[in-house]
């Protein structure tokens, strides 16, 4: 069940699940303090969602990220890349 649930979500989104997978295993020990750490997890999600992120816009979530990482709100970053 849980392989045609993914198959499926892979169907809908376009995202290959197995990337997913190991972007949040990648996440899971990440110092969301060193700046080259975050501009790599934010190129590597603009990757797999196949949704590019202008310089400007890569600056402006890394701020975000290492000045609040522990108040890392998942939302407010969608909502940055959302603006045009």
């Amino acid at each position: 069940m849980e392989n045609n649930f993914f198959k499926n979500i892979e169907k809908k989104t376009g995202v290959n699940m197995n990337d997913v997978f190991e972007l949040a295993n990648s996440l899971q020990n990440a110092n969301f303090k060193d700046e080259k750490t975050v501009r790599g997890i934010i190129k590597r999600v603009s990757q797999i969602a196949n949704k590019p992120v202008s310089k400007e816009m890569e600056d402006k979530m890394v701020k975000s990220i290492i000045n609040d990482g522990n108040k890392l709100d998942m939302n407010a970053i969608t909502k940055m890349m959302n603006k045009k």
